[in-house]
């Protein structure tokens, strides 16, 4: 769950989430929250009973992108309604300023570059999240498929981490959406293409400045994300029959879990963010980085947390959107 600056999250951050429709007198339950196998996934046992009357073998992974269009659907609801918040708290993390003049920057520049920045996240996001819970899908079923003696946990977290490694090679897109939204580069750099053949001059590397920052971020949120999602779930009020009421608790629940993961990552995006914000020049380690930010902050560790509250706002709506969009198209699919 790269809860990146984009937080995330999760964010970032910090971070499938379909709801499985419960027997009577049982609460539901998320239909990913958990490693997969033919009594935790409807969609599992389904697939495995037409296989079994067709006589065909039963392989680990399944054979539609379903998991993967509900986590891409979801973030693109997303990210178009947070970009704003997210573009507000960017500046924050990046140059240490409170709120309100971050906002007077981005009043200075005008509705025309509100959304000046919005195409690298978008492209980024919901290929993000689509992997985020399609490959925890496909690694919980090849897991579960070649190494059975692994307890659920162990499933759910080496799962997790896989995801999380396997969305970090969008790592590029998070590059030039960190230098389109730092406003020193406004005069320089027209839009996302022009970016990116600039970055092509210092040749590959420079697409994955700060590759290591989000591998840290990427693999724990995603543990945390689908170790406690349906924890937090079944902590909720029982919506009974009701679809809205359906829809609020995984709202409730994702803004939650989405907020607190944002929250705990929050320094590491820092990192990242400053890592990132640099065209040229050597490599600067997160232990080289946290340094610089940690000094040129006052040599306090509550000044890496700049905008944390902004982010925290950020990621209650964000995943909290994601969260409840998911299990909408989750149920539209699977249906």
């Amino acid at each position: 769950m790269g809860m990146s600056v984009v937080g995330q999250d999760h964010s970032s951050l910090p971070p499938s989430l379909g709801v499985v429709l419960p027997k009577t007198g049982e609460k539901p339950c998320s239909s990913v929250s958990e490693p997969v196998s033919a009594s935790s996934s409807p969609a599992l046992a389904l697939e495995m009973a037409s296989t079994k009357k067709s006589g065909a073998a039963i392989g680990p992974v399944a054979d539609d992108g379903r998991e993967f269009i509900c986590g891409w659907g979801a973030a693109f609801i997303n990210v178009t309604v947070t970009f704003p918040m997210n573009k507000l708290m960017f500046r924050q993390m990046l140059h240490g300023i409170s709120t309100s003049n971050a906002i007077s920057q981005l009043k200075r520049e005008g509705l025309k570059n509100l959304y000046r920045g919005i195409l690298p996240p978008l492209c980024q996001k919901t290929v993000s999240t689509s992997i985020m819970f399609g490959m925890y899908d496909q690694y919980s079923r090849l897991l579960k498929f070649y190494f059975p003696h692994l307890s659920d946990k162990a499933t759910l977290a080496l799962a997790a981490t896989l995801a999380g490694c396997t969305e970090a090679v969008l790592c590029p897109f998070e590059r030039i959406q960190t230098v389109l939204q730092d406003k020193k580069f406004h005069g320089k750099y027209k839009n996302s293409l022009h970016i990116a053949q600039e970055l092509r001059k210092f040749g590959a590397r420079e697409y994955y400045r700060g590759m290591s920052s989000i591998l840290m971020r990427n693999g724990p949120s995603n543990v945390l994300f689908f170790g406690l999602r349906k924890e937090i779930k079944e902590r909720l009020p029982d919506p009974g029959s009701s679809w809205w009421g359906h829809i609020l608790t995984d709202f409730v629940s994702g803004a939650f879990l989405g907020a607190f993961i944002s929250t705990v990552m929050y320094p590491v995006n820092v990192i990242k963010a400053h890592q990132q914000c640099q065209v040229g020049g050597p490599f600067l380690s997160m232990r080289t980085t946290f340094w610089h930010v940690y000094h040129a902050r006052g040599s306090r560790l509550r000044g890496l947390f700049n905008g944390a509250h902004v982010n925290y706002t950020r990621a209650l709506v964000s995943w909290g959107i994601i969260n409840a969009s998911y299990e909408i198209l989750h149920k539209l699919l699977y249906s």
